[in-house]
């Protein structure tokens, strides 16, 4: 509580000026995450907002009196935006499977179908038509994000969270079917 006040002193010695403060630079945050994509854009603005939060001490220290601190702020943004890049769209492969070689591929794909099952159907569709071959065309991805009525950005990171769902589910089925044997 004692960070949270000292961040308010930081933004204005007027109390009220400072809570006005607080909601331009939390407002504007999420509108810079939801700019970039981010489907989560009120959460990450309140973790910029908390991890500047946490360093005031330090910050404030290194700021003038007539400085602004929004600046500040935005750039503690950009990297809780890379994090959030990385935590959604970072793939986690599945262990190669033991005692097996590299041209017998029939438990993998017999996971991935039975993940692929479980799926909504339009996941199914959409991730079936994303991932059509080793070639990944944009001009095809494109047209597939205005079929499904998304933009780009966000066809990408719908993708990209089914992907990490259907890995998941065939580490899974990998994991069940040695420990059966």
């Amino acid at each position: 509580m004692e960070d949270f006040e000292n961040l308010l002193g930081w933004l204005s010695p007027n109390r009220e000026q400072a809570a006005i403060r607080y909601e331009d630079i939390r407002r504007r945050l999420i509108r810079i995450f939801m700019h970039r994509g981010c489907v989560v854009a009120e959460d990450l603005a309140d973790e910029t907002i908390e991890r500047v939060t946490r360093k005031i001490k330090e910050v404030r220290k290194t700021y003038g009196p007539d400085d602004d601190p929004a600046p500040y702020f935005y750039k503690v943004s950009q990297f809780i935006y890379k994090e959030y890049r990385k935590r959604i769209c970072e793939p986690v492969p599945p262990p190669p499977p033991e005692d097996e070689g590299d041209d017998d591929l029939e438990p993998q794909l017999d996971c991935l179908d039975r993940c692929l099952d479980t799926l909504a159907a339009d996941d199914r569709e959409l991730i079936l038509a994303y991932y059509p071959s080793q070639e990944r065309n944009i001009d095809g991805r494109k047209k597939l994000a205005e079929r499904v009525g998304l933009s780009l950005n966000a066809l990408r990171i719908k993708a990209c969270r089914i992907r990490s769902a259907l890995e998941d589910c065939v580490y899974e089925c990998l994991k069940k079917q040695t420990n059966v044997k």
